[in-house]
């Protein structure tokens, strides 16, 4: 009889190489998929442990590049950012993670996929949905809302004697005292000693930034090109590198932000299943992208579609968060944020200081700004004096909304009732 296949988002951590071994046991097919989003490790190694330990099959995808453009780029171009802060960097790469899983499954005539992801946290959610927008038929297999796994496995004591009777090969039985999930565009510290919301991380916790106070005491200059919103072309100022691909573009920007110590940020979000939780990201490339997009639409962008889009962005923020990618109402949002992107085209110039990304200049071919129109010194075009009637149209429903404030704020009538 055929064994029921599986396809298993796989990391060669602890948690997945149990789960990989438990499925094997329990009677299926596993064949494990690990997704190269831009996080720092032996993938071939990987691979062999993943054989090692059960598995039929492997695949070692690169996804890199579909991340950047397909993924981050249109987060940028709707200047995402959940809860003011966050720069969504773990959100953005589950979707294009579990769309890989749900091919192989397609390719390899899988009925089932798995992930690690606890109950608690957000991935599952960013997984699971994404596996049903895109194969609704599909069955899902989740250990850590499983009861028969939970029984067996209720802390990660209990994970490390399963990986030693079983011979699963554990690089250490010491963890870090906090997790990280790191990827091209950031990597997240969470959890462990970070739960208190008052512990101040040591220095020895952030990996991809430099402290600021470390960071060099001159400034990066570097120059941003965008077309349509979205960045072509990065030119460094101070030593004449140029990157136009956009995989190369976004590691050189976070090669830069990093070493001059911007991306950094602590904060406690609120997670999709209602539970806040603390976290410590760095996100050098984004977060330089970001201020130079912003910079751009300022000089090119309409200031009623600016508005409206600015109205938008939260729900665009939390649709991303909350794992709906694969949504109608996010075809709808992205939909809007391409239109509202035709022709925001041009360069900003940006210094990069001492963990702040500094706007000091931008150029537009379809520039709305028009300089003599703003200056204060020449007429320009524009009449001050119809400035006159303007006003007066305006206050006409502020002069009837009169009768509420002399009921509110009678104090200022005073003397003329007298």
């Amino acid at each position: 009889m055929q064994k029921p296949k599986v396809v298993l988002a796989y990391s060669g951590g602890l948690d997945t190489s149990v789960i990989l071994k438990w499925l094997v046991q329990k009677g299926y097919d596993v064949i494990a998929y690990v997704g190269n989003v831009g996080q720092n490790e032996d993938f071939e190694e990987i691979r062999q442990k993943a054989l090692t330990t059960g598995a039929s099959k492997v695949y070692v995808e690169d996804l890199r590049e579909e991340f950047v453009t397909d993924f981050i780029f249109p987060a940028i171009q709707g200047n995402a950012l959940y809860e003011g802060r966050y720069l969504l960097g773990t959100s953005l790469a589950r979707p294009v993670i579990a769309k890989k899983q749900i091919e192989i499954a397609y390719q390899e005539g899988a009925e089932y996929v798995a992930h690690g992801a606890t109950g608690k946290g957000n991935d599952q959610v960013r997984f699971e949905l994404t596996y049903y927008a895109l194969n609704p038929q599909i069955k899902v297999i989740s250990p850590w809302k499983t009861r028969e796994f939970l029984d067996q496995f209720q802390g990660r004591t209990d994970l490390l004697n399963y990986a030693e009777k079983m011979g699963i090969p554990v690089k250490a039985t010491l963890k870090k005292p906090y997790s990280e999930d790191e990827n091209l565009m950031h990597i997240s510290h969470e959890a462990g000693i970070l739960e208190d919301p008052m512990f101040r991380p040591a220095e020895d916790l952030f990996t991809l930034t430099v402290s600021p106070k470390n960071a060099p005491d001159q400034e990066t200059i570097v120059e941003i090109e965008f077309k349509d919103g979205i960045p072509v072309k990065v030119t460094n100022q101070n030593d004449g590198t140029v990157k136009d691909s956009p995989l190369e573009l976004f590691l050189y920007l976070n090669k830069l932000g990093g070493e001059n110590g911007i991306g950094r940020m602590d904060m406690v979000e609120n997670r999709y299943v209602g539970i806040k939780s603390r976290g410590v990201y760095e996100t050098p490339g984004a977060t330089i992208l970001r201020e130079a997009h912003l910079d751009l639409e300022g000089i090119a962008m309409d200031k009623e579609v600016m508005h409206l889009r600015d109205m938008l962005m939260p729900k665009f923020a939390e649709l991303i968060y909350n794992g709906y990618w694969f949504s109608p109402e996010m075809d709808f949002l992205l939909s809007a944020i391409r239109k509202a992107q035709e022709a925001i085209d041009g360069t900003v110039m940006l210094s990069l200081y001492k963990g702040n990304v500094l706007s000091v200049g931008r150029k537009s071919p379809t520039s709305l700004y028009n300089k003599d129109l703003s200056s204060m010194d020449i007429e320009g075009g524009f009449k001050q004096e119809d400035s006159r009637g303007f006003i007066n149209i305006n206050a006409v429903r502020l002069k009837a909304h009169n009768v509420v404030l002399r009921e509110k704020m009678p104090y200022l009538w005073r003397k003329e009732e007298k």
